[in-house]
C-alpha cells in the first residue's frame, strides 16, 4: 500500500462512518450479516444509510449463506456488502472460499466490499484470517478495509484507526471529510509511531491467552444443560443460545435479583452478559441468545461459568 491509499481516522468507528458517507447517497442500502456489531446501526443512521441484514445461524457457526441467497437481497439501492472478519459478535472467521465468493459478487454487481478487520490477529486453531487486502489488486475500485489500533494493542482509548482503498475518488472524498475535522489526536499518532517496535512475541502471547480463555469458556458452556454454542474461531466473543424464552429478561434478572455466594470473600456476586437481540436487525431474532466476551482471566471465567450454570437452574422463565 502507498501513502495515498491510507487515511488515518479517529478510531475505527470514524473509518466506518466515513466509508458509509463516501459510498452512499441517503436511503442507499448496505448488506450486513446478522448478528452484527450493534454500533453499525449508529453509523448508518448518522449517514442516512439503510442496513439490510441477511441471517446467519448458530447451527453452522454463523458462516455466510450461499451466493444465491446473498444475491436475492441485492436491489437497485444496494451499494455495498459489509463484513467483520474475524467477527464481533459471533467469533466467526470467514474462510477463503467465503471471501472469494464475496469478491465475486462485488465484481458481478459492481458493489463496494467493506471489511472491518480490527480483530485480524485473533484467529485460533491454526486458522488464518483471510484479509480483503489480498484482493485489492482484483477489485481495486471496490475494496475498502477498515482497521484500528484498539484490539491488537488493547488501546481502545487511543482513538486511531484507518481506511484503506485503492480507489482514488474514495480516498479524495474521505480526505476532505478528514480535513473538515482537522486531525486525529496528535498524542495518539505519536504513540502509534512506536507500536512498530512491539515484538511479535507480544502478539503471540496475547493470542495464546485468548485461545486458552476461549477453550475454557467453550468447554464450560458445553457442560450446561440446554445451552447451544459453537466453538468460536476468532476475536474474543461468542453468541450462545440459552434455555430461556427471553434472554434480555434473564440478563436483567442476573443484575437485579440473582446473587451467587462467594466462597472466598463471604460476599455475593453475579455476572453481566449482553442480550443478543440487539445485534440483529430483524425483529424478534436472537431472543434466547446472549453475547459473551471472554475478556476475563481464566480463574474468573471458570467462576463466571459456575455462576451462569447456577443462575439458569434457579431462573423461573
Amino acid at each position: 500500500m502507498k501513502e495515498e491509499n491510507i487515511q488515518v481516522t479517529t478510531g475505527g468507528s470514524e473509518a466506518i462512518s466515513m466509508a458509509f458517507f463516501a459510498i452512499c447517497e441517503p436511503n442507499d442500502e448496505i448488506i450486513v450479516f446478522e448478528p452484527f456489531y450493534a454500533n453499525y446501526n449508529s453509523y448508518a443512521v448518522i449517514n442516512e444509510v439503510k442496513l439490510k441484514p441477511i441471517l446467519t445461524r448458530i447451527e453452522n457457526g454463523f458462516h455466510l449463506p450461499s451466493q444465491k441467497i446473498i444475491e436475492k437481497n441485492i436491489t437497485a439501492k444496494t451499494k455495498a456488502i459489509f463484513i467483520c472478519n474475524p467477527n464481533n459478535p459471533t467469533g466467526t472467521v470467514y474462510t477463503r472460499q467465503e471471501m472469494e465468493m464475496l469478491v465475486k459478487i462485488a465484481k458481478k454487481h459492481k458493489l463496494f466490499l467493506l471489511s472491518d478487520e480490527v480483530y485480524r490477529e485473533f484467529a485460533y486453531d491454526n486458522k488464518k484470517q483471510v484479509s480483503l487486502l489480498e484482493f485489492m489488486e482484483e477489485i481495486p475500485d471496490l475494496a475498502i478495509v477498515l482497521d484500528s489500533l484498539s484490539k491488537r494493542y488493547s488501546l481502545c482509548g487511543a482513538r486511531l484507526g484507518m481506511l484503506i482503498s485503492k480507489n482514488p475518488e474514495i480516498m479524495s472524498g474521505v480526505l476532505r471529510i478528514a480535513q473538515s475535522r482537522l486531525s486525529s489526536g496528535l498524542i495518539d499518532q505519536i504513540l502509534a509511531t512506536k507500536l512498530t517496535e512491539v515484538k511479535q512475541s507480544y502478539f503471540d502471547k496475547v493470542k495464546r491467552e485468548y485461545e486458552l480463555r476461549r477453550d475454557v469458556l467453550y468447554a464450560g458452556l458445553k457442560k450446561i444443560t440446554g445451552v447451544k454454542v459453537f466453538k468460536p474461531e476468532g476475536a474474543f466473543y461468542t453468541i450462545v443460545g440459552l434455555p430461556v424464552s427471553n434472554a434480555e429478561d434473564f440478563c436483567k434478572w442476573l443484575l437485579t435479583d440473582f446473587r451467587f455466594p462467594s466462597a472466598g470473600s463471604g460476599q455475593v456476586e453475579t455476572i453481566m452478559i449482553a442480550p443478543a437481540q440487539g445485534f440483529y436487525g430483524t425483529k424478534n431474532m436472537g431472543q434466547n441468545e446472549v453475547r459473551i466476551a471472554y475478556v476475563l482471566n481464566i480463574k474468573d471465567l471458570k467462576k463466571s461459568l459456575r455462576i451462569l450454570k447456577t443462575a439458569l437452574e434457579k431462573y423461573q422463565d
